[in-house]
């Protein structure tokens, strides 16, 4: 069959999230002191968006070398299972920044961790079961009628996979606007204290919130185009539309690390040793919890 060249798109975009996404799980196992909650839960993010690149790819690569509708259940299957777990893992993220700002005194326990394995466990968990409907039977291949946008998934799996994401950024939405009121309200209580709100808490607070919605931003910017297509978009449309709204939903795969990993100062000195074998600080390195935004 002739290339596709948005399944070529789609392709070289699977193998920048794959290679983006690998070298932060390098880093995260090679480190040994990158064990804390955050990293957990970034580390979480990294394989969930790594799978979901090699799924990206080996798609392509079934979808033009071996084409069966075994093969093609099961590679929907992974994408979905992927891409869920990666939503799922930005709402554990949010949570535990939420938590680290809410329960501040508390959080550096071992009900912290336990409530991290908790959360990951149930987010991978909801996000394997989503990933086996197709493959278990929730497929239009034997009823055409019921297909979606996004072949072989029918109109009511992309229902309820869209429905999914509208809760959790509604989720998202409403924790992070909650960092946003404990943020000013802590530069509130600093500025009593010192009489005067400095420049430097404003322009910490500014960055601080500015940051916050950069990052829903860019998630909504990517995700939702394709899960409000999902609910409006017929099948009998150009798969144009479906492309060109998938496509950026997979960029947020590309741009998770640059936010969640490569920013943070542990994990760029974790590079240096990795790459170089040694380390010689320039600039002295502090350890970041999750409200470090």
């Amino acid at each position: 069959a002739a290339l596709n060249p948005w399944d070529v798109m789609l392709c070289v975009s699977g193998t920048a999230i794959a290679c983006e996404n690998a070298l932060v799980v390098a880093i995260i196992c090679y480190s040994p002191a990158l064990r804390t909650p955050m990293f957990v839960l970034v580390g979480s993010l990294a394989t969930a968006d790594l799978l979901a690149g090699l799924g990206l790819i080996l798609n392509f690569v079934f979808q033009y070398v071996i084409r069966s509708e075994t093969v093609s259940l099961l590679t929907v299957g992974f994408l979905v299972a992927s891409f869920a777990a990666s939503v799922s893992s930005l709402l554990a993220i949010t949570v535990d920044r939420y938590l680290s700002l809410y329960n501040a005194l508390t959080y550096y326990s071992e009900r912290t961790v336990l409530c991290i394995h908790t959360m990951l466990a149930g987010a991978w968990g909801v996000s394997l079961c989503l990933g086996l409907l197709p493959v278990l039977g929730w497929n239009c291949l034997h009823d055409p009628a019921a297909c979606s946008v996004v072949r072989p998934l029918t109109k009511s799996n992309v229902t309820l996979l869209s429905a999914s994401f509208f809760l959790i950024f509604l989720i998202m939405l409403h924790l992070y606007i909650e960092i946003c009121k404990i943020v000013c309200r802590h530069a509130h209580q600093i500025a009593l204290q010192q009489h005067f709100l400095t420049a430097s808490h404003y322009v910490a607070t500014k960055k601080g919130v500015s940051t916050l919605a950069i990052i829903l931003g860019t998630f909504g910017a990517s995700w939702l185009p394709f899960a409000i297509y999902c609910v409006v978009g017929d099948p009998e449309y150009p798969s144009v539309y479906t492309y060109a709204t998938l496509l950026p939903a997979t960029y947020n795969s590309m741009i998770n690390p640059i936010i969640y990993a490569y920013r943070n100062q542990e994990i760029q000195r974790s590079m240096w040793v990795l790459f170089c074998g040694c380390f010689q600080a320039k600039v002295s390195f502090r350890s970041r919890s999750p409200s470090d935004v």
